[in-house]
């Protein structure tokens, strides 16, 4: 599939309605989820005949791009059951089959790594600080081949040296660099929208002893 043909996929599918400012509820446009993916299987292989999980899932938008690079299984973890049920009417729009999980990605009793991938665009931690990296932590523990995750700009440094010191990457790289279009979703936000500089990571697990 071309990049443009998944681009184009992926911006039919449905958002939010009504975004829960708690949970740092922004929809993963298809200009970046497009990229993202298209990246993970085109340049590293990390997608087709993979088993792929998405972390903090939103409106599907990662995993049914997963779906649609032939991924041989999808899981898609949301602890909101709204945005599951919007991902699950998107999955099924395009008719990709995929397992969906309601449930917070720090409460999954997940032993091992299970899964190939991980894909994610986690709460950047404007609410809760760190909560990126809480995240990443778990992707880390599950994933057997890598862990792709968006991640602001300003925090690269810190991201990276939290990943290999403390999180048991083996390798952290940024891809390359993107422009978050964040849309006025919430009566705070005071522009019709704005551009956050975010980096595209892919991290290598470390081996886990056993």
């Amino acid at each position: 599939m071309k990049l443009k043909q998944l681009e184009g996929l992926l911006g039919g599918l449905d958002q939010f309605p009504n975004p829960k400012v708690e949970l740092e509820q922004y929809p993963t446009g298809p200009h970046i989820a497009s990229r993202m993916l298209f990246t993970a299987e085109n340049s590293f292989e990390d997608i087709s005949n993979k088993v792929v999980a998405d972390f903090g899932c939103g409106c599907g938008t990662l995993g049914v791009a997963a779906a649609l690079l032939s991924a041989e299984h999808v899981l898609s973890i949301d602890i909101d059951p709204k945005s599951l049920e919007i991902a699950s009417l998107n999955a099924e729009e395009l008719e990709v089959d995929m397992d969906f999980i309601q449930s917070n990605v720090m409460d999954l009793r997940w032993r091992g790594q299970i899964v190939d991938t991980v894909i994610m665009n986690p709460p950047f931690g404007t609410r809760k600080k760190g909560a990126d990296l809480d995240f990443l932590n778990v992707a880390l523990k599950v994933a057997s081949q890598a862990v792709y995750s968006l991640h602001k700009r300003s925090t690269r440094e810190h991201v990276k040296r939290t990943a290999l010191r403390d999180f048991n990457a083996s390798n952290a790289e940024v891809l390359c660099e993107l422009r978050y279009d964040l849309p006025k979703l919430y009566k705070f936000h005071k522009k019709k929208e704005v551009d956050i500089a975010v980096d595209l990571w892919r991290f290598v697990p470390g081996k886990h002893q056993s």
